[in-house]
């Protein structure tokens, strides 16, 4: 198997209607990055990122710019040498896990390819199925209930409510919900949006409520969201302050939180994802793969990320669902709120751009 050509295919991605997160403006659209990958053998490898400033922190000009560099270098490439091609990917394009998190998966679809086995079986197989959250925007606490009670009825059984603008009201929509679905577990995700005492004024409140409470205070602020976890009665989850392996050592050595969120697109594909939950598993912190809003190809790989790791608590993998044109074909099937793994070699998805 020898690695002859690489293509990169942005596509915009728009969404059925704009989404509201804390200290943050409106999102309409994303930008999806598909790279492909084409072997002298005539085999074809998928892999996916996508850029938005206010998601991802990068703009989608600057990561085409380097998806291009990392095509322009990766043919001839030994596909399963995935350690030595990604550092040499990373050395031309140092400060790009965004564009890295493309190649990545591409190289891991092709070593499905070559193995014959689905990626979640490659890495692991600790499992073949999870739960995923369903996430509820921040809006009035009557939409909140009413989108809800509409994604409850879809079959999803747990929700993850965007909160951080305004503590006391987030405390009102999550018990307007649990009145309403007493039956589903709820996660709160502030998106580093309230003070240490907002945030301990809230668990305190929501203890018998929520499941979680992720990222409360600013990412930044590392001491602050220590104290909120040594106090809440709820655990912590940090997500933002989980940047990469670095960052997540450092909220293990210190004890910082309960769990982190990793999610691919922003730490760079699996050989990052991977680091960040040997940590997190050896630091006896629970993991949660996450998504941004993002095509259904991104979230099988964090499907197959989630299904290796018997660390992984949390399944937070909705970021496809509201996007009105993604050209994503994949195998994994969502049946009442959980995610089903395909049994296809590799990713299990590959793009229609008809």
């Amino acid at each position: 198997m020898q690695i002859t050509r690489a293509e990169v295919i942005p596509v915009e991605l728009k969404l059925r209607q704009p989404v509201h997160m804390a200290n943050l403006p409106a999102i309409s659209h994303v930008t999806a990055v598909f790279v492909r990958i084409e072997t002298r053998q005539g085999e074809s490898a998928w892999g996916c990122s996508v850029a938005h400033p206010d998601l991802t922190g990068d703009r989608p000009e600057d990561v085409l710019r380097a998806c291009q560099e990392c095509a322009s270098i990766i043919p001839g490439m030994h596909p399963t040498n995935i350690e030595y091609s990604l550092s040499e990917l990373a050395r031309l394009v140092p400060d790009a896990p965004t564009a890295l998190c493309a190649f990545d998966l591409a190289l891991h679809d092709l070593l499905g390819f070559a193995s014959g086995l689905p990626l979640y079986r490659l890495l692991g197989g600790y499992r073949d199925r999870i739960q995923t959250s369903v996430t509820i925007p921040i809006s009035p606490t009557h939409e909140t209930v009413e989108t809800a009670i509409a994604r409850a009825r879809l079959g999803f059984r747990i929700l993850k409510i965007k909160g951080g603008l305004d503590p006391e009201e987030d405390v009102h929509r999550v018990r307007a919900v649990r009145r309403a679905l007493p039956e589903l577990s709820l996660r709160l995700d502030a998106d580093g949006g309230y003070s240490v005492k907002q945030a301990l004024d809230v668990a305190r409140a929501l203890k018998d409520h929520l499941e979680m409470l992720e990222q409360p205070t600013p990412a930044a602020d590392l001491q602050g969201l220590g104290q909120v976890t040594q106090n809440s009665p709820v655990p912590i989850l940090a997500d933002q302050s989980a940047a990469g392996p670095a960052s997540v050592l450092k909220l293990a050595s210190q004890h910082i939180v309960n769990g982190v969120s990793v999610k691919l697109a922003t730490c760079g594909g699996f050989r990052c994802a991977r680091q960040v939950d040997s940590i997190a598993r050896a630091a006896h912190m629970a993991t949660m793969v996450s998504c941004v809003i993002e095509p259904a190809l991104l979230i099988s790989a964090g499907l197959s990320l989630a299904l290796s790791s018997p660390n992984v608590r949390y399944g937070d993998l909705d970021g496809y669902l509201d996007l009105v044109n993604d050209p994503s074909i994949v195998g994994f099937k969502l049946v009442d709120g959980w995610l089903v793994a395909s049994e296809t070699s590799g990713l299990g998805g590959s793009l229609d751009l008809g």
